[in-house]
């Protein structure tokens, strides 16, 4: 029988195997856990490839990834080490590229990493909510069917004294039915347009007359609307902390860009579609 292909294979490791019995408070980065050939393997080279593996593995715990990590280094290790001759130039490029692009990330994320001033933060603020109006908020719950006639049969209901909830909840087709049609509090963009027209135009308590959008047949109840003014500043901190950095970063880019010594003239000359041509890495 076929011995079964392990390496780069799925983490398909059984949940109860152990971490080793070491120390944790004495493990570092450095700490070695295994050796090809004399080639180390570190709890440092583990958490990298912890941290870059795909997304469906990321939620496994690490006491179900520790063993199925090691093998995948022990086995790139030794099958590294048994290559013979130069390496092939997609390799060699493929490591410049890593490398240049793992190095410009520390940058940036050192430029992320600057303090945020306070002057900087009201500035910031100052300039998206500054000149902000309250905007209107409105609170509504509406029954949703397919056609015009369902929807002019229930506003009948509805004005004939059956409770808009309780109606929501037996013929709505929407996915708000079952709490009643509540839709809880929106503000501007947040519905299709049709929607949002008519809510505006009603008064607290009003039902509306059928109204057509993308979804089929609308009845609406507006339960309550109020003016909500521009956050505090307390609110929106981190996002405009976020914010700064992400300008901060995107200028040391431009900046370290343009003091550079670029020439890219013969670039000019090249077929855009040589980008498609694997063959010249061989």
């Amino acid at each position: 029988m076929q011995k079964p292909f392990t390496f780069l294979a799925p983490f398909v490791v059984a949940a109860s195997l152990s971490l080793p019995v070491a120390a944790q408070d004495a493990v570092t980065a450095d700490t070695v856990v295994a050796t090809v050939n004399g080639t180390d393997i570190t709890i440092g080279n583990m958490i990298i490839a912890r941290a870059t593996l795909p997304e469906q593995y990321q939620q496994l715990p690490p006491e179900v990834l520790f063993k199925g990590i090691l093998d995948q280094l022990v086995q790139q290790t030794a099958l590294s080490q048994s290559y013979e001759g130069d390496l092939p130039g997609r390799v060699t490029l493929a490591l410049e590229n890593e490398r240049r692009q793992l190095i410009a990330g520390e940058v940036i994320e050192a430029a992320m990493a600057e303090e945020v001033t306070t002057e900087e933060l009201e500035t910031a603020y100052a300039e998206t909510y500054g000149s902000a109006e309250p905007t209107e908020e409105f609170n509504a719950a509406h029954i949703l069917v397919e056609t015009e006639e369902e929807a002019a049969a229930i506003k009948e209901e509805i004005e004939g004294g059956a409770d808009f909830a309780e109606t929501a909840k037996t013929k709505s087709t929407g996915p708000s039915g079952p709490s009643g049609g509540a839709l809880g509090w929106f503000g501007p963009g947040m519905m299709v347009p049709e929607f949002e027209t008519a809510v505006a135009d009603m008064e607290v308590g009003d039902v509306s007359d059928p109204i057509q959008t993308q979804f089929g047949w609308h009845i609406i109840k507006l339960e309550d609307k109020r003016q909500k003014d521009a956050p505090a500043m307390d609110e929106v901190k981190a996002e405009l902390e976020t914010q700064i950095r992400q300008v901060k970063a995107q200028e040391m880019i431009e900046e370290k860009t343009a003091e550079a010594d670029v020439e890219r003239s013969a670039a000019d000359d090249i077929d855009p579609s040589v980008l498609n041509d694997l063959g010249l890495l061989e």
